[in-house]
């Protein structure tokens, strides 16, 4: 890479994409989403360099809003040298989140830290990409010292210091070939959504966990949340045609508050859940946690809105979650979930990433994959999520073999989305929108 080249400019897009006709990703508190990706693309001086990708997911309406906040954070980006962020990625990072007036429309969370994750992943596809490597690869070859210097220990301490993440990262250092040999061979464990969106007809929802399970699938998802009725007669569905050898999770999308989870998850526990996600409002640790000691055996799960690495850290430190669902745009960017994954190693909670979105199975795949060579290792209990929407829009599309991620190779965060999708899928002039 020529520590010389400089990022010059960048494009913001505004993409959407009509997933709402299908009812693909309907739940309990999001009915008819369209899958959308507030984009940027951070170019340098150097014209035949490549374009570093990112994105920001969210479901429609205010995706407008997030691209505007990704070109107020620009000024902070452009203009950096190549060389001097890879020198120091913590600083770098902090130098995006420490814009003095835009922090108070956070701080570290809500529009901005999506724009955030956009802008940071960007330069981090660019990166990798630069260095001709898969990200995931990029960052399994750090040394612990190049590793915890990604990362911004600020609010974090009490749980874990930088001497520690180190300590934690060298121990697991000379397993890491043997697991990369492993992880190559075998790929990742994954859990599909795909078969139990709200919206789904009782047909449908057989259909697709016949094909799952024929595809090797043993892991599967379901919406609830909506009437205890319906959710306890889909569920009995669900579990007679993937049959009791194979686990099911549910996933309330945080609709209800914490005694109505609990009463629920009574009645839906007869068929036996790993998880329930998201049973109650994102921000309530304390709620979580009583629900967690309510429902055990069940294991609480959550994340996918949980704004940063302080709130990880305090859930965790609560005992209220058992499996830590942290989604790759929600945090500001891969620094944020390394300091996530770090702090689940730390108190040994698997992480299961949010992939419920466009492009979000794209990029956990790589965090994953870190998680499982360089940072907590092997564990019978991570799986990743799946769905199976909108991967053809992707140049470095995620692969699957029986239920599992295959790593990518192709250098890059594997977040960038095919010109001609750039073209059709722009909102609002785009072909399928004019359509």
């Amino acid at each position: 890479m020529n520590p010389r080249l400089r990022l010059s400019h960048a494009d913001v897009l505004d993409l959407r994409f009509p997933t709402s006709r299908g009812l693909h990703g309907s739940d309990a508190m999001n009915p008819d989403p369209d899958y959308s990706a507030a984009y940027v693309m951070v170019r340098t001086d150097d014209a035949s360099a490549p374009v570093g990708h990112g994105l920001a997911f969210t479901i429609g309406r205010g995706n407008d809003v997030v691209c505007a906040a990704i070109q107020a954070l620009l000024p902070r980006v452009l203009g950096q040298e190549l060389g001097s962020i890879a020198g120091d990625m913590g600083a770098f990072w902090r130098h995006v989140m420490g814009d003095s007036q835009l922090r108070w429309l956070g701080p570290d969370k809500g529009v901005m830290h999506l724009a955030a994750a956009a802008v940071i992943n960007a330069v981090w596809d660019l990166w990798s990409k630069l260095e001709g490597k898969p990200l995931w690869k990029m960052l399994v070859d750090f040394s612990p010292a190049e590793f915890v210097r990604c990362l911004d220990f600020r609010y974090l301490t009490d749980a874990i210091t930088p001497e520690e993440a180190r300590g934690l990262l060298e121990r697991q250092g000379s397993l890491k070939k043997s697991r990369e040999a492993t992880v190559r061979a075998e790929g990742l464990r994954a859990y599909t959504t795909s078969a139990g969106w709200l919206g789904y007809t009782d047909d449908e929802i057989r259909r697709r966990c016949r094909e799952a399970l024929s595809d090797g699938w043993n892991h599967f998802k379901i919406k609830v949340g909506r009437d205890l009725a319906d959710d306890v007669r889909r569920a009995a569905l669900v579990r007679s045609e993937i049959g009791p050898e194979n686990r099911l999770m549910f996933d309330a999308n945080q609709v209800w508050d914490v005694p109505t989870a609990i009463a629920w998850m009574r009645e839906l526990a007869r068929f036996d859940p790993w998880w329930i996600e998201e049973p109650t409002s994102p921000d309530d640790i304390l709620g979580h946690a009583a629900i967690a000691d309510a429902i055990s055996p069940i294991r609480v799960a959550t994340g996918e809105h949980c704004a940063n690495a302080v709130m990880f850290k305090q859930f965790l430190e609560a005992g209220a979650l058992h499996v830590c669902q942290m989604d790759a745009c929600r945090v500001a960017g891969v620094n944020e979930c390394l300091a996530i994954l770090l702090l689940a190693a730390k108190y040994r909670v698997p992480v299961c990433p949010h992939a419920g979105g466009v492009g979000l199975c794209e990029h956990v795949q790589h965090l994953s994959a870190v998680d499982a060579m360089a940072v907590s290792g092997p564990r019978e209990d991570r799986v990743v999520e799946f769905v199976d929407h909108l991967h053809e829009h992707f140049v470095d599309p995620v692969r699957m073999r029986r239920g599992f991620y295959l790593l990518p190779e192709r250098p890059g965060y594997s977040t960038e989305i095919r010109e001609e999708t750039r073209v059709r899928y722009r909102f609002p002039g785009g072909a399928v929108w004019k359509e």
